[in-house]
């Protein structure tokens, strides 16, 4: 986006990103946002989406694998694992691939915080009808 596009054109292109990626768990985000900080979901929008993840150099899905990546190891973050996890399908990663992705974290953040995003995936799965993962 150029410097020259107004506030309102940031929000609509982050905006169709948001929906792209995320769907409905996304747009629930937002609206959930609408009367304690509505300017948090603008930014999460504008920037987040319109700015960041409509950049070129990753693809979604690799945008997804980060993410679940560091949603993992921060920990205390399931709420968002559960958004992101939804994404990732949405993008193309493959249930396995999820899997696989929660298990590598185990190496660098610790089985704990492995152990809670498998199981947040594990409901996003089974929410889904994609149980079990072989």
């Amino acid at each position: 986006m150029s410097e020259t596009t107004t506030r309102e054109q940031r929000y609509d292109h982050g905006r169709s990103v948001l929906d792209a990626i995320d769907g409905a768990a996304g747009v629930n985000v937002i609206e959930a946002l609408a009367d304690i900080s509505p300017e948090l979901a603008h930014q999460v929008v504008a920037w987040g989406f319109g700015e960041i993840y409509s950049r070129p150099a990753l693809a979604p899905r690799d945008r997804q694998l980060v993410t679940l990546g560091m949603l993992t190891a921060l920990g205390g973050c399931e709420p968002q694992l559960d958004v992101h996890v939804n994404a990732a399908l949405n993008v193309g990663l493959s249930p396995q691939q999820i899997v696989e992705a929660l298990l590598h974290s185990s190496v660098y953040c610790g089985f704990p915080r492995a152990l809670n995003a498998t199981f947040v995936a594990k409901r996003v799965f089974a929410d889904r009808g994609l149980l079990p993962v072989t």
